[in-house]
């Protein structure tokens, strides 16, 4: 489905911007107007491989299957619902966010970069970072800006923490990697990961086979060698003493209360329960503790895995539906959870996805690029019924919380095919702004590293739509 050369093209450039980062260099933050925050802590939750809007969050014309039926017919695999909005509806198997639809903004017309041929590995690094990949610099992530510029709202807590994305994945590992990093910025202000959230505790716990006193004695140790060893303790290297830095946080989550955040089995059943058995749900759950115990930026990721998952290049419609299933429940629990418990309107949640999808039409209208997915004129399986083909001109981004407007569309898509963007179309850079405005960050705010200026919207221009906000920005 992908083409070899393009995805060797990514994976040398991308580690080159890796490399970048070992080389260190001077850094200084450059001064930005300051911002009053509506949101204290961003939840992002990433549907990665490409939901497709038509069927979740901007259902189209439906068209039930049938042996024979053209492919050009079809918008939508689902029937539309209603929701708690008057005159919303989403697609069939968002009965639970549905109902929760007054406590959000739905954007209807996200449009992806415009990157030529398309990769998950290439826009997955846009939205991540705001850059289209390659660029001279390792290019940190949304995550690491806010923990840079922010910082942690709990000293004990990593400000940064990326659940439910494994790294190890063939091919695909090396791409991901090149924006799961704080790049230029550092390790401190990297990802805490934790692959699986049934394992989160774990993670926060000192080995097994070593007892408190013993890693407290290693601990004292290690100080010692720092003190001793001029090359640790007087190092002028920015991104040797990130690292160090980053070891000290570490030591202080796992000597800390704040670890038990992280337990899910201190959850009561009754409070476990609605968020089901997948590991999304277990991955939603977790994010409602660390945001209650003081995380300050929290990715939740349906995990992106080649041809599984969102990545629907064949049975999109079974899969879609086993997609819905999966994240209906947890994300509208989430949404309640914060609200019963007052946090929901200091917690921005970003439902987002690298693309939409369509049937028919590969990348955007007038743009033709390689197809990567043969879809015939007309279905004789099932496997042929669902958006399998990359859709870059419109995308649908849900939003929640942390000063957003409720009960809210913002954005129009056509009614017929191509299904594209008529009415307030948004881009990542001002997307990007629109969220780092209600984390209190100027869209021009950045970095200058080796005497450049590196801004957290391209080249600080990002806009924040402010139409989204329930008060005046």
């Amino acid at each position: 489905m992908y083409g070899d050369r393009s995805r060797r093209d990514f994976l040398k450039t991308a580690g080159a911007a890796t490399l970048s980062v070992m080389a260190g260099g001077n850094q200084r933050l450059i001064a930005a107007e300051k911002v009053e925050p509506t949101a204290d802590t961003l939840i992002l939750l990433w549907m990665a491989g490409g939901m497709a809007q038509t069927e979740t969050f901007d259902p189209k014309r439906y068209t039930p299957f049938e042996s024979g039926l053209e492919s050009a017919r079809v918008l939508s695999t689902f029937p539309d619902i209603p929701t708690k909005v008057d005159g919303v509806r989403l697609s069939k198997g968002l009965e639970r966010i549905a109902n929760v639809m007054d406590r959000c903004t739905l954007v209807r017309s996200y449009q992806a970069g415009d990157l030529g041929f398309i990769l998950h590995s290439r826009h997955q690094f846009h939205w991540h970072t705001g850059y289209a990949p390659p660029q001279s610099v390792a290019c940190p992530h949304i995550g690491s800006w806010i923990s840079k510029i922010l910082g942690p709202r709990n000293e004990n807590m990593p400000a940064f923490i990326d659940v439910g994305q494994s790294l190890e994945i063939g091919a695909e590992s090396d791409s991901l990697k090149a924006f799961h990093t704080a790049g230029f910025l550092g390790t401190e202000y990297g990802p805490f990961f934790i692959p699986n959230p049934e394992d989160a505790a774990s993670s926060v716990r000192p080995p097994a086979n070593i007892s408190r006193e013993r890693f407290a004695e290693r601990w004292a140790r290690h100080q010692r060698l720092i003190a001793v060893n001029p090359l640790l303790r007087d190092s002028s290297s920015v991104q040797q003493e990130s690292l160090k830095r980053s070891v000290e946080n570490a030591h202080r989550l796992l000597t800390s209360p704040a670890a038990s955040a992280f337990d899910l089995n201190l959850e009561p059943e009754n409070r476990r329960a609605p968020y089901g058995d997948s590991r999304f749900g277990r991955a939603c759950l977790l994010a409602r503790r660390l945001t209650e115990a003081g995380a300050r930026f929290i990715e939740i990721t349906t995990e992106y895995i080649p041809f599984r998952y969102w990545d629907t290049h064949e049975n999109g419609h079974t899969r879609a539906a086993d997609m819905k299933q999966m994240i209906d429940a947890p994300i509208a629990q989430l949404i309640l959870d914060l609200e019963e418990r007052g946090m929901l309107d200091r917690t921005l949640i970003v439902l987002a996805s690298e693309f939409g999808r369509d049937l028919i039409t590969e990348g955007k209208p007038g743009k033709t690029v390689k197809d990567q997915v043969k879809q015939p004129d007309r279905m004789s399986e099932i496997k042929h019924y669902g958006m399998h083909r990359h859709f870059t001109e419109a995308g649908s981004v849900l939003l929640a919380g942390g000063g957003m407007k409720r009960g809210f569309v913002h954005g129009v898509t056509d009614d017929e095919r191509p299904c594209k963007v008529v009415k307030d179309p948004i881009q990542i850079e001002d997307l990007h702004a629109t969220i780092y405005r209600a984390m209190g960050i100027a869209p021009d705010a950045g970095a200058e590293i080796e005497r450049r200026p590196f801004y957290v919207t391209k080249d600080g221009k990002g806009r924040p739509v402010k139409d989204l906000f329930a008060r005046g920005v």
